[in-house]
């Protein structure tokens, strides 16, 4: 029995949003938390952050990026078609309570995991901040919703060509000048996870940052997500996504996410990628 898709949009150039029919995943899903899938049948295990969910409908939806075989094989099906394989809640939800004052930092396709996030916290009664980055306007999504999950939304591009023109730092400066910042969570590309850490560090602010990007098997057994976080070993899959951004070893994490990349640039020019990009 596969997981029938219910809608399918592009919503950024090569970025898609779909609904999937899966009860079974939103029945214990929470903010934070991943699934992983399976494509076809010898495909591979991918995991994708939980964007967002309808319990009562059981309806998940997922965001992702076209970029990598099974992924472009996903962005290939269509509405009625079926996934193969999908498990999930898995890892570790994001750590919601009442701080105070919360900052959600998302950069590029940080900003689809940040709005069940950022929902969560203002539903635990925290006054809510959102700040959406990426390179250009092209690539902001989920503008409107984000709106509805946070008390304020930011917007910054690299270009200057939607928000204001620089990084999502600049933001989370000029918010922490203004008020007492109590709570900072970053999704997003590891410099941007570390830029803002490094911010917050000696000003008192409890910061954590996502360690989806480096997940690959999802159950803890591949050791991809290894890594270390104040000394100690963690698993990104099981004992995260999130953790404490200060105690972060940000040196070895962006070291670990070059691993594959000869594999990956193998993987687009073979044929089954071709086939997928006609």
């Amino acid at each position: 029995m596969g997981y029938k898709i219910l809608s399918k949009k592009e919503i950024c150039p090569n970025q898609f949003e779909i609904t999937i029919d899966a009860p079974h995943v939103v029945r214990n899903a929470k903010a934070g938390q991943f699934i992983i899938f399976r494509a076809e049948e010898d495909g591979e295990r991918v995991p994708l952050t939980i964007a967002d969910f309808d319990r009562e409908k059981g309806e998940l939806t997922l965001v992702f990026m076209a970029v990598g075989h099974s992924t472009k094989k996903l962005a290939l099906l269509n509405v009625g078609d079926e996934i193969i394989d999908l498990a999930g809640p898995l890892g570790q939800p994001t750590h919601i309570k009442k701080y105070g004052t919360v900052v959600c930092l998302a950069g590029g396709y940080g900003a689809a995991p940040c709005y069940l996030i950022a929902k969560a916290f203002k539903d635990a009664g925290n006054k809510v901040y959102m700040v959406m980055g990426a390179r250009n306007k092209d690539l902001i999504f989920w503008a409107d919703k984000m709106k509805t999950a946070c008390d304020e939304l930011f917007i910054t591009t690299d270009d200057g060509s939607l928000g204001e023109k620089g990084f999502v730092t600049q933001v989370l400066e000029r918010l922490i000048n203004r008020e007492k910042i109590d709570y900072a969570i970053a999704v997003g590309p590891m410099p941007m996870m570390r830029a803002v850490a490094e911010l917050t560090r000696d000003k008192g602010i409890y910061t954590e940052a996502s360690m989806n990007p480096i997940m690959v098997d999802g159950t803890g057994m591949c050791g991809a997500c290894r890594i270390t976080v104040g000394g100690k070993t963690k698993f990104a899959c099981v004992d995260g996504p999130d953790f404490d951004a200060h105690q972060i070893d940000f040196d070895e994490v962006i070291n670990r996410t070059r691993i594959y990349k000869d594999y990956e640039k193998r993987c687009d020019n073979c044929n089954l990628i071709k086939q997928a990009e006609k």
